[in-house]
């Protein structure tokens, strides 16, 4: 199912609504206002296979690029609105977009990149004038909204995160058929297993252009079911959210979770959150006591799965699980967990190694970059694919994540994973976000630095970095311990949450 289906039974059901303002999109809108930019992209001479980029803050017309994109059979590519201007004409042009559309909230962005992005032959603009655009309305109110005669399904091209190096696009195969019929994995694997349908009220809080929200909204439409879009992420906005829209499902980052569990326990108990029926995480590892705390305030209705944009494979986990299990974020769900040597030999359960997904076919390529999609692939086995975590599975198959290989210190010849260092120090009180890392030791190789956020109001310095280091000392094994504490005003995080390593090991380089 796509939005025409539902834009036939229920044209006048909200689509999306955007929490802080309301402002809301049909499904007739959606319906019709992407079926005539799919048709302006047809006139322009965009076929199947070709691309088409986005570069907007949240906002409901998002959703009608990417549906145009796919009923259109193309590959759609959402743009982080944050990076710099050589970094978007990068993506633009690797994705090898003819056509990008923008919103005039980021136009100063868009207008830096035109110079710079000479493939791209359509360039339009919504909800206000960017130079170098034309008018998004105009432009698409030229033709009709029938649907076209030939809706073949796309997909959308996306890019990593990039918090290890530069960002990867990743292209999946586009699968045969329409967009009507039945074949969207993320449908199969989700749907049924949330309980997405049509009376699901979606809380999207994050970034749009990242995987999981663009995606899941996706999802949310397949279903019928109404998305509920923050402009911007605020942990008290978005309890006043699902009170306000009684939202039944949301999907959250882990940090996301600490900045809502650090508020006033009267702004927690605050709000009405008995609607919610589904709650889902992922994107980055959650800290157990983290997790705990949330299960005891929401309940068991959290649900954590653990993938990648590069789709090769999923695992899943629910609260009971979970509680059996802390810290594992559950079983395969789509394709076959391998945990792997550095030989490429497979390990016995408890063995920590690289996790693969073994496919039946293969699941993502890196666009251009052939090297690159060689070195995610097994050296025997290449329909087994990693994106480079590290981790084991227990006798019952269940995957414990130890951290990214990119990000293991070895001292003294022992392998210590920041990941969890930093999820002890993340619910100390005079933390507010954590960064471990390795340097350089002579006589032990590395050695372990802690970066600390201090919360607000903390005075940081010597005494402070004695109480964090002791804080490890007690919890975990006094090896893994930092050796020192710096103090900064803030952590180098993606919109999302996830910790861009790459910049906090650049202050020490």
């Amino acid at each position: 199912m796509y939005p025409g289906t539902h834009a036939r039974t229920t044209p006048d059901k909200p689509a999306v609504v955007m929490a802080g303002s309301g402002r809301t999109v049909t499904y007739r809108e959606l319906d019709d206002n992407s079926s005539r930019l799919a048709r302006l992209l047809y006139d322009a001479g965009l076929r199947r296979g070709d691309g088409i980029a986005l570069l907007s803050d949240n906002n409901p017309r998002a959703f009608e690029v990417y549906w145009a994109a796919l009923r259109s059979g193309l590959y759609v590519t959402a743009v982080n609105h944050h990076l710099n201007a050589d970094e978007v004409a990068y993506i633009v042009n690797d994705c090898a977009a003819q056509a990008l559309v923008v919103a005039a909230s980021v136009g100063a962005l868009a207008e830096a990149v035109v110079d710079t992005t000479p493939g791209v032959r359509v360039r339009l603009a919504y909800d206000g004038p960017v130079a170098g655009h034309g008018d998004y309305d105009e432009a698409v109110k030229r033709f009709p909204p029938d649907h076209p005669e030939e809706q073949p399904a796309g997909a959308d091209m996306l890019y990593s995160s990039g918090t290890t190096g530069r960002p990867k696009g990743i292209r999946p195969p586009l699968r045969d058929g329409r967009i009507d019929e039945p074949g969207d994995s993320l449908t199969a694997v989700f749907a049924a297993l949330y309980g997405f349908d049509p009376d699901t009220v979606y809380l999207s809080p994050a970034p749009v252009y990242h995987a999981a929200p663009l995606r899941f909204c996706g999802l949310i439409h397949r279903m019928g079911g109404t998305v509920v879009m923050m402009e911007r992420f605020d942990a008290e906005a978005a309890l006043a959210a699902i009170e306000r829209y009684r939202i039944t499902h949301t999907q959250w980052v882990p940090t996301m979770f600490v900045r809502a569990l650090k508020l006033p326990e009267e702004v927690r108990t605050r709000h009405d959150l008995s609607s919610l029926r589904t709650v889902i995480h992922a994107a980055a590892p959650c800290p157990v006591d983290v997790k705990r705390a949330m299960i005891e305030w929401w309940g068991p209705v959290i649900h954590e799965y653990y993938a990648a944009t590069e789709g090769n494979g999923v695992t899943l986990i629910d609260s009971a699980q979970w509680l059996e299990r802390p810290g594992s974020v559950g079983r395969a769900g789509l394709g076959v967990v391998r945990i792997c040597d550095d030989d490429g030999a497979v390990l016995p359960p408890g063995g920590v190694g690289t996790v693969y997904f073994e496919r039946e076919e293969q699941a993502f390529a890196y666009h251009g970059d052939a090297e690159r999609t060689r070195a995610a692939e097994h050296p025997e086995h290449p329909l087994w694919t990693t994106t480079g975590d590290v981790g084991y599975v227990d006798e019952d198959g269940y995957l414990f994540l130890t951290d990214r290989k990119a990000f293991m210190i070895i001292s003294g010849g022992v392998n210590i994973y920041p990941q969890e260092i930093e999820n002890v120090l993340a619910l100390h009180p005079k933390v507010y976000d954590v960064a471990v890392i390795g340097l350089p030791d002579d006589e032990m190789g590395e050695q372990v630095k802690a970066v600390v956020q201090a919360a607000s109001g903390i005075e940081t310095g010597p005494e402070l970095e004695r109480e964090l280091i002791e804080f490890v000392r007690e919890r975990i094994a006094h090896y893994k311990a930092p050796r020192s504490v710096d103090f900064v005003a803030e952590l180098p995080r993606t919109p999302t949450g996830k910790l861009v390593k790459r910049l906090v090991r650049a202050m020490y380089a």
